[in-house]
């Protein structure tokens, strides 16, 4: 069983679930989630022999929220998780990223190859820095309602998600990106939740006390924490330039659901298909039939034996 704790690492306070002994995997969370969304993996890989860390990321649950937006580049959350390997009073270890996690754990992976020896990324591909800054990209192709579009403005998301917390998060783990309705475009007169009803029953691998563990955490945190990793999207462009067109060359696995609107769309597709340019050492690329967005929490045990196989290959 997990046990919890709280470290104070790159000046701020990180809470994490953990378990087990042996080898270092750090397991990063993405948007809206907390460290409660690996709670299928934590005992799993603990059981397989590794010492398993699963941190509320800077902004999200019981771990520091800083309230300047600049404080949540991907500088500061990579950052977090090599002060976080220090903290433990390791040299090296694997990470594990699904949906904004991802890009935590493949930046980790590619600035600090010292540190992290293998690479696990969910739902969202590895880094290909574009031409120019997304969302000037946006703009220049003529679009103006793209949800990262609608999350930049302090305050309008966050008055959303907290009017009624409970249908929030019922609508996004609930509904996901792989059903229909759940389009990455906004029609400004409904917000981003759009008419998902208060009582939408769940799906069958999201209980109702699992819903109540988020709506609870949300209900003290608010979203704002959250909301401003999009709001460093452009920032990012900027301060990846050295890395322009690097490779993250140890073991590394991809994990998405089939029906994840993030790897289904033109653009996610073309980088899940051409992603050996940035992973040479890529060990497998599992996609999932039937399963969305939330992959780890709705497939786990495909999802555990992955990771567990990767993990394992090459071990010390």
């Amino acid at each position: 069983m997990s046990s919890s704790r709280t470290l104070s690492v790159n000046g701020i306070e990180l809470y994490l679930l953990e378990a087990g002994e042996g080898p270092l995997v750090v397991l990063c969370h993405g948007w809206p989630e907390l460290s409660y969304s690996w709670r299928h993996q934590i005992d799993a890989l603990a059981r397989a022999g590794f010492h398993v860390v699963a941190p509320d990321m800077r902004g999200f649950g019981k771990s520091s929220a800083p309230a300047d937006i600049g404080a949540y580049s991907i500088f500061h959350t990579v950052g977090d998780m090599v002060a976080l390997v220090a903290a433990l009073g390791e040299s090296n270890a694997a990470i594990v990223g699904h949906d904004w996690g991802a890009p935590v754990a493949w930046h980790s992976a590619l600035f600090r190859p010292d540190l992290f020896t293998k690479v696990a990324g969910m739902s969202v591909p590895p880094p290909f820095r574009g031409r120019g800054r997304p969302l000037d990209s946006l703009r220049e192709n003529g679009i103006t309602n793209f949800y990262w579009q609608y999350f930049q403005a302090p305050g309008v998301a966050e008055a959303e998600f907290e009017r009624d917390v409970g249908r929030t998060m019922r609508a996004l783990l609930g509904r996901g990106f792989s059903d229909p309705s759940a389009s990455l475009f906004i029609d400004t007169s409904k917000g981003f939740l759009g008419d998902i009803p208060a009582d939408r029953p769940l799906p069958n691998w999201l209980s109702e006390a699992d819903l109540a563990s988020f709506v609870a955490t949300y209900q003290q945190t608010g979203f704002r924490g959250g909301l401003n990793w999009y709001r460093n999207i452009d920032r990012n462009w900027d301060l990846t330039a050295p890395w322009q067109d690097a490779q993250i060359r140890q073991p590394s696995l991809f994990i998405a659901g089939a029906q994840d609107s993030v790897i289904t769309g033109l653009i996610g597709a073309k980088r899940v298909s051409e992603m050996g340019r940035v992973l040479p050492n890529i060990k497998a690329k599992l996609i999932i039939d039937g399963a969305g967005h939330w992959v780890q929490q709705e497939r786990p045990d495909e999802v555990n034996a992955a990771l567990i196989a990767f993990l394992k290959e090459n071990a010390p």
